[in-house]
């Protein structure tokens, strides 16, 4: 028996069996036509053998994996052009998978571990995509300008390890497959049509389409569509209606569409939309043909809820917005315990209706069921339905109380601790303490996610909180990791994707950041102000002004307050030479943080590259931000020197003010160990003098790192009484020595 390495492909048409339903010798004879007009020529060119085909499948072996690859590339490019002007439900599309591994001949044929893992590897593909194993890649890198996209380990079937999985960026699959690309769009229809209209499409579009409303009722066209269609199979969850009449069971009707969105996204084969924009299109009203066209999907999936005690209604209906047609629908009538089951018949009946095929590790996680407890999947529906979008104190506390309470009742309930997790690391970033300090915060979100993975290796909102805090810790590499299986494990989960570019444009990756959060937006295109805000700030670092500005101008604006939005909002317009509207938002800011400065932020981002760092603050400065509070100079002679800082906190206790008059007290030890109070604060830390500095360092504050200011002799009049200032990145403090 002889054996030898080998590069495999196989390409495998997708929906065969949907379009041969329809037309079985015309497909069978275009299958044919494809075989020998687009893969044969292509093959002789790239030394390719045609083993033999498979039904609508065709197995190839080739000398090598670039020969492999080129001729994958030129035979989907060929095709994405011969398939042009066919309509998108009837195109004949390959999906098609390349790896490097150990093949068994016999005779004419071969098979084996190279065949099998070929096999798993176009199902893993797009259609009109290619994915290869990391195997080949490792031949391929630097031998190809074929960009790639690392979807991490996956788990196939009948193969005991998990293969690395690349997707390969050619011109019939896009920067991604099966996306497209809603900013660049936008921009060449603003040379077109002008800013005011590129506002509205940037914030949804809402008031830009009302004229469909006006139109008779019928299916959309691609025309019609606020978005081309993604090469697979793209779907709307609606918001099932709750018809109980009790409004006690809305969170019901809620938490069962956002579970069948939270299901079906984590299929790759599928394009699905985010909860909001769904939602955001539902409650605008009209046809679901013009929500379909506002979303740029092909389906629709809408139903009822009812409840009578234990007992269940549950109607589904999925349609097919091109054609108006009902592709399948079914009621249910069961008891609330059935209610999982009911979600897995509903899922596994669309996946069926859609042709789309899934993956082992997929099907697992689907199957997966939370928990077997319905009381607490009950509290875990309601917390979903609180704050974790939307982001204040109120919110938060409730749907925190509900996660825990889901989590007393089951304490294995990942998603429930996940949640908690979620929450947690907003509370640490926004500095929300009236719910947690920050360095109590940061170690929930920490426990709590770890505590989901523990659970759920796959739990992928687990993974996007464990990426952001390591991002933040200085971890960028893991962090990239973590963040990469988020996505792997719900790949169309909006904000996975968009913390996924957070990463990457804060290690280097600007370009695949871009393309990250492009394909959120393209998930998600009505999003809260929040989300809208964390776009733009990934276009502002990976240098996309154009694309950046609109978006983080639409959050300023919906926000109200937010210093983060006007903060990046005039490094942006500094970045684009508009001075003028740099200087204006810098001046909002100024409102909002007097105290703002640019000192504290070269802190609070220290964990970000020093280009980029560089490159914020320096656009910052020109939009007027000063160096320190107050534009407070620090270069001068009132300046203290170390010998006389080091007198100023031997066992010396400081009492003064700050600048908008709060009072206060601290106290130096001659160990190192400060305490500061307020009226309203009381926090301990430590002090130490480093050259002509002053460094403290409080638990909870700057990520718990050591900050540095500077001791100035007072001359200012707004505190005349006082001898010294202290300046630093968070006040100006003026003070004088206790007796």
């Amino acid at each position: 028996m002889e054996r030898h390495l080998a590069a495999v492909m196989i390409a495998d048409v997708v929906g065969y069996s949907r379009l041969s339903s329809t037309d079985e010798e015309g497909t069978r004879a275009r299958f044919r036509c494809d075989l020998s007009e687009v893969f044969q020529p292509s093959l002789a060119r790239h030394h390719g053998r045609l083993v033999k085909t498979m039904g609508d499948g065709l197995l190839i072996e080739f000398r090598s994996v670039l020969d492999a690859l080129q001729c994958a590339i030129e035979v989907q490019n060929a095709k994405r052009q011969r398939e042009n002007d066919v309509p998108a439900d009837r195109r004949l599309l390959f999906r098609i998978g390349i790896t490097l591994g150990d093949v068994i001949v016999e005779g004419d044929d071969i098979h084996g571990t190279g065949v099998n893992i070929a096999h798993r590897l176009q199902t893993l593909s797009e259609p009109g995509g290619i994915a290869v194993s990391g195997s080949a890649y490792e031949q391929l890198r630097g031998k190809t300008d074929a960009p790639f996209v690392d979807r991490g380990l996956q788990r196939v079937k009948n193969i005991d390890e998990p293969i690395r999985v690349y997707l390969v960026q050619t011109d019939a699959s896009a920067r991604r497959p099966g996306a497209w690309s809603p900013l660049r769009g936008l921009s060449r229809r603003r040379m077109l049509v002008g800013m005011a209209i590129l506002a509205a499409i940037l914030i949804g579009g809402l008031n830009w389409w009302k004229p469909w409303t006006q139109l008779a009722p019928s299916p959309p066209t691609q025309q019609r569509l606020a978005y081309p269609l993604p090469d697979k199979p793209s779907v709307a969850v609606l918001p099932f209606i709750n018809v109980t009449g009790d409004k006690e069971q809305d969170h019901l009707a809620r938490g069962l569409t956002d579970d069948l969105i939270t299901e079906l996204s984590k299929v790759g084969g599928l394009f699905v939309i985010a909860r909001h924009s769904a939602s955001a299109v539902a409650d605008a009203g009209g046809a679901i043909e013009a929500a379909a066209g506002k979303l740029g999907v092909q389906y629709v999936i809408e139903g009822t809820l009812q409840r009578a005690g234990i007992n269940l209604r549950i109607n589904v209906k999925l349609l097919d917005a091109m054609s108006g047609l009902s592709l399948w629908a079914e009621r249910y009538d069961r008891q609330f315990t059935d209610l999982f089951a009911v979600q897995d018949d509903v899922i596994g009946k669309i996946i069926s209706a859609l042709e789309v095929r899934i993956s082992e590790g997929e099907r697992n996680q689907i199957e997966r069921i939370p928990t077997d407890n319905l009381e607490a999947y009950d509290y875990y529906m309601r917390a979903e339905q609180q704050g974790p979008s939307y982001g204040n104190v109120q919110t938060y506390r409730q749907a925190l109380s509900y996660y825990q309470k889901a989590i007393d009742l089951d304490p294995r309930f990942a998603d429930a601790h996940a949640g908690i997790a979620r929450i947690a690391v907003d509370i640490w970033r926004n500095d929300f303490n009236y719910i947690w300090s920050a360095a109590v915060a940061r170690k929930i979100a920490y426990d709590a996610a770890g505590e989901a993975l523990k659970i759920d290796p796959e739990n992928a909102r687990a993974h996007t909180v464990l990426a952001l805090l390591q991002l933040v810790d200085g971890h960028g590499d893991e962090a990239e990791v973590s963040a990469t299986r988020a996505t792997a494990a719900r790949p169309n989960d909006p904000e996975a994707h968009a913390n996924l570019g957070l990463v990457l444009a804060l290690t280097g990756s600007h370009r695949e950041a871009i393309a990250e959060a492009e394909y959120a937006l393209r998930l998600d295109p009505t999003p809260v102000p929040s989300f809208t805000l964390l776009a733009g700030m990934i276009l502002y670092i990976a240098r996309a002004n154009d694309e950046a500005i609109p978006l983080i101008d639409t959050a300023a604006k919906e926000l109200g307050s937010s210093e983060t939005a006007h903060e990046f909002l005039a490094g942006a317009y500094a970045a684009a030479g508009d001075e003028k509207a740099a200087r204006e938002e810098a001046r909002k800011l100024q409102t909002l943080f007097p105290e703002t400065n640019l000192t504290y932020y070269s802190h609070l981002y220290d964990y970000w590259p020093a280009q980029d760092l560089d490159y914020h603050l320096q656009h910052l400065q020109a939009a007027g931000i000063s160096a320190w509070p107050f534009g407070i100079e620090t270069q001068g002679p009132e300046r203290l020197t170390r010998d006389a800082l080091g007198n100023l906190i031997a066992n010396r206790t400081w009492v003064g003010r700050h600048r908008n008059g709060t009072e206060f007290m601290q106290y130096f030890d001659t160990s190192g160990d400060t305490a500061y109070r307020t009226a309203n604060t009381s926090i301990t830390g430590k002090a130490e003098v480093s050259g002509d500095r002053l460094c403290e360092q409080f638990e909870g504050y700057f990520l718990d790192r050591m900050v540095c200011g500077y001791v100035l002799r007072n001359d200012d009049k707004l505190h005349p009484d006082m001898d010294y200032i202290h300046v630093t990145p968070q006040a100006a403090k003026y003070f004088s020595l206790a007796p």
